[in-house]
C-alpha cells in the first residue's frame, strides 16, 4: 500500500512543481504596445517631362566653362529638377519657375569640352 501513495504523492509533487514553475514564467514575460499603422497597395502612370528651348550659358571669362544650363519644362509642376551634363558626372541642382528651369553648373565647374549629353529628371 505504500507503494501506491508514494507514486500519487509523487504525481502529486511532479504537478505542484509544473504549476509553480508555469505562474513564474508567466510573472516575468512582458507584454509589447504597438501602435495602429496602415499598409496599401497602389498604382499610378509615371508620365514623363519634356525639355525644351535648351540655353548654355557660357562664362565671360573662360568660354570654355559653362555657368548655368537653362530650359522650359513641361509639365510646368516639378518640385525637383537635377540636371547632368555628362554621363555619371555631376547632378547640378536647378530651381524650376513656371517651367523656366535654371542650373548653375560651377560647383563643381562644367566644361563644354565635358558636356558630351544632356540628362533631366524632375519630379513633381
Amino acid at each position: 500500500m505504500l507503494r501506491g501513495r508514494n507514486r500519487k504523492g509523487r504525481t502529486f509533487g511532479a504537478v505542484v512543481v509544473a504549476v509553480v514553475v508555469a505562474s513564474s514564467a508567466y510573472a516575468f514575460t512582458q507584454s509589447n504596445t504597438i501602435p495602429a499603422t496602415r499598409a496599401g497597395d497602389g498604382n499610378s502612370a509615371i508620365s514623363g517631362f519634356t525639355a525644351t528651348s535648351v540655353v548654355y550659358t557660357l562664362n565671360g571669362s573662360n568660354p570654355q566653362n559653362i555657368d548655368q544650363v537653362a530650359y522650359t519644362l513641361a509639365p510646368t509642376s516639378a518640385t525637383t529638377v537635377k540636371t547632368q551634363l555628362a554621363a555619371a558626372g555631376t547632378w547640378y541642382s536647378c530651381t524650376n519657375t513656371a517651367g523656366s528651369v535654371t542650373c548653375a553648373t560651377t560647383s563643381p565647374q562644367a566644361t563644354v569640352a565635358a558636356a558630351t549629353q544632356l540628362t533631366v529628371v524632375a519630379v513633381d
